[in-house]
């Protein structure tokens, strides 16, 4: 294959890991060569949004929607010539980094400064105690936040991830179904218990958001540990029928692996931190999903059990008093959304945490993603191996230009 057709599928391959939520698979992976271009878009949709600030100008009525319509047509089109601009790019160039930081770094001062000369008057976030520290914390924020959702490409695991809903769905109203004596078993007394509706009366939605995520954290730090552990015994088969085979509809496909493979299998290159970190992330994000299915499932349930078994007098005696009535659903008591949210919440740890040790929930769940990770890096031994032949030709045609 021609040099810079070989060019072309390398560049066409380290697009193929981005779009997968993997880009640190690609070689050289740095922050001003690939993560700043692609942070590009996603910056100035927050510097152009910063203009939001502006919307307590002294216009009113239907000019303050129209500025605001206006900013929101702004964001689009920026996002939009922006993200177009990057991807024809064939190489970010390196003098670029530098501007592109400090007019990022000069917004939580430009903005302010513009307020005041439209407006007379500064309206940070945070309010005037905050005064400018406010903006630099809303601007470093962002950047911090596209920083490592690029990095990691956050965006396309999540995107894949509600992609596969559908699939883990299924999965997971199987495991459901086994293990759903054992987690009704668990919840249920609690759910029948006058004390908890008592307090579930009074708790406030913010305290139990904070309960709920207590229980998410508990079974993150637990499929994290689990997970690295799922990582370490990935095996990789990496003979040519297995490399062929992990090619196919990938920007690869076509190029001849047994030449490639010469010796009928390519040598695995170890993995760094930040390349683990991202497999990581692709295991624990379908495993999150799941897990948010499950909490889905067990708050329908007892929804439904509330409605049917517990009357509005029982609820009244249980309280001790009239129970609040939801908003959103009037007649609902508060007390009984709320139970569900915990006992859903609480729930869905103990399936997450306990079914992680079961050999037919990893069957059913984990080989899928684990197959993923599989030939992710049977790509990236391929790419690997195209790119270093790519740059001995490259230094090869170097010395022969050299020595005529």
């Amino acid at each position: 294959m021609a040099l810079t057709a070989t060019r072309t599928v390398v560049r066409r391959t380290e697009r193929w890991f981005v779009r997968r939520g993997t880009p640190t698979m690609i070689e050289g992976y740095a922050f001003g060569t690939h993560v700043l271009p692609r942070m590009l878009p996603a910056l100035a949709v927050v510097a152009v949004a910063s203009l939001a600030w502006l919307l307590p100008l002294r216009a009113a009525g239907r000019s303050r929607w129209l500025l605001l319509a206006g900013i929101v047509a702004a964001v689009l089109l920026v996002r939009f010539l922006i993200g177009r601009f990057v991807r024809r790019l064939p190489r970010f160039p390196r003098g670029a980094t530098v501007p592109i930081l400090g007019a990022y770094a000069f917004m939580p001062l430009a903005v302010p400064l513009l307020q005041l000369a439209v407006d007379g008057g500064i309206t940070p976030p945070g309010g005037n105690v905050v005064g400018f520290l406010g903006f630099v914390i809303f601007f470093a924020g962002a950047f911090v936040a596209t920083w490592l959702a690029t990095t990691y490409g956050l965006g396309a695991l999540l995107r894949r991830a509600i992609g596969h809903a559908f699939v883990d769905l299924s999965n997971s109203v199987r495991l459901f179904g086994r293990a759903l004596p054992a987690l009704l078993f668990v919840t249920t007394f609690l759910f029948f218990t006058g004390e908890l509706w008592q307090a579930m009366n009074r708790l406030d939605w913010w305290r139990l958001g904070l309960v709920v995520g207590l229980f998410a954290a508990v079974t993150i730090l637990a499929a994290a540990a689990r997970l690295r552990d799922e990582i370490g015994r990935v095996e990789q088969d990496l003979s040519a029928p297995r490399l062929t085979t992990a090619c196919e509809r990938t920007p690869l496909a076509d190029l001849p692996v047994d030449d490639i493979a010469p010796g009928g299998s390519v040598e695995a290159v170890p993995l760094n931190g930040r390349q683990a970190r991202n497999l990581l992330l692709m295991l624990a994000t379908r495993q999150l999903v799941q897990a948010a299915v499950v909490g889905l499932a067990l708050f329908v349930v007892f929804f439904v059990l509330g409605l049917l078994v517990v009357t509005p007098e029982t609820a009244k005696q249980w309280i001790g008093e009239e129970p609040a009535r939801s908003v959103l659903l009037p007649g609902v008591p508060v007390a009984l959304l709320r139970n569900a949210t915990l006992l859903a919440g609480f729930g869905s740890m103990y399936f997450a945490v306990t079914s992680m040790s079961d050999a037919e929930h990893r069957r059913q769940f984990f080989a899928p993603v684990i197959d993923e990770v599989e030939r992710t890096l049977a790509v990236r031994a391929v790419y690997l191996a195209v790119r270093d032949r790519l740059t001995e030709g490259t230094l090869h045609k170097g010395a022969q230009d050299a020595g005529s």
